[in-house]
């Protein structure tokens, strides 16, 4: 949720729909409720409520349209524009969300995205979702509340939502654990497992320090871009081996839901070798997938 002309639909898109930046200029406003279900790692569902926010359709959100709106939200996702210049009406209708959110759907969890960073001054940015972030948190009590700039110019979008999409999966402590036994028999320096449509990171794995602490969200758009090229060549992207001096870093295919990044930096041990323990970790990769029970549901305002 969020007023008119956020940027809801345009991360959306290009988290979910393959757009890319600047084919979201072509978007149009959002009209009353836009829905759609997203599949997410085979059994997680996640049902999209895109709600329009001018204010007419803001306000029916709290008064007609209440009880079907808030009730049985998992999440609610709530988008400001740091240029907005209608700042208090942005968080009356935020504390609006949030009566509706704690009257219907109390167990929620709730985050805010505050975007279009990239049209703030470079040494203004921290400073200002800092004062941003503190307020948002003040108004959301008793609820807690997750903060995160965006902007769909860089790389900070995938960040925020693999953030939020790390919080629904279901099984991600059973899963972590199985990333780190693999990562330490195959001798790893890191493993990464990324979402196979959105190519969002959903989980992973360091045994050694790195020093790039944005470096899976600028891996995420990196190859959700290339990916994107690929298929406007008619052509589809499988996999990748990127070497240099000090690392070897395999991208591949890992599950039928997955794709995971494995980083080397022992020089005696050969592609191949790599290769092939990836291969032979899918079995059981997809077993965990298979046996996570029933399809999960959520919905998302």
């Amino acid at each position: 949720m969020g007023k008119s002309g956020s940027g809801k639909t345009s991360m959306r898109s290009i988290i979910f729909a393959n757009y890319i930046a600047r084919d979201t200029r072509r978007l149009g406003a959002t009209i009353d409720v836009e829905h759609s279900h997203v599949r997410f790692l085979g059994n997680l569902v996640l049902n999209l409520w895109d709600c329009g926010g001018q204010d007419t359709f803001m306000e029916n959100y709290f008064t007609s349209q209440r009880d079907n709106i808030f009730r049985n939200v998992e999440v609610l996702i709530y988008v400001f524009d740091v240029e907005s210049r209608e700042l208090e009406k942005d968080m009356h209708y935020y504390q609006s969300c949030l009566e509706a959110i704690l009257q219907n759907s109390p167990d929620a969890k709730v985050f805010c995205l505050v975007h279009k960073m990239d049209l703030v001054q470079e040494d203004q940015r921290d400073l200002i979702f800092k004062e941003r972030e503190e307020d948002l948190r003040r108004l959301s009590r008793p609820l807690d509340c997750a903060c995160f700039r965006t902007s769909i110019w860089d790389e900070t979008l995938y960040k925020a939502w693999s953030s939020i999409v790390y919080q629904l999966i279901p099984n991600v402590q059973q899963l972590e654990s199985n990333l780190r036994n693999f990562a330490q028999i195959i001798e790893a320096d890191e493993v990464l497992l990324f979402e196979r449509a959105t190519f969002l990171v959903i989980s992973h794995y360091q045994c050694r320090e790195q020093r790039d602490i944005h470096r899976f969200e600028k891996i995420s758009n990196i190859i959700k871009q290339f990916k994107l090229s690929c298929s406007k060549l008619a052509a589809s992207f499988q996999s990748m081996e990127v070497r240099n001096s000090n690392f070897a870093a395999f991208i591949d295919i890992f599950t039928s839901n997955t794709y995971v990044m494995v980083v080397m930096s022992d020089p005696s041990i050969p592609s191949a070798a790599t290769l092939i323990n990836i291969r032979n970790a899918r079995k059981h990769f997809e077993k965990l997938e298979r046996v996570d029970g029933p399809k999960h549901s959520l919905l998302m305002r």
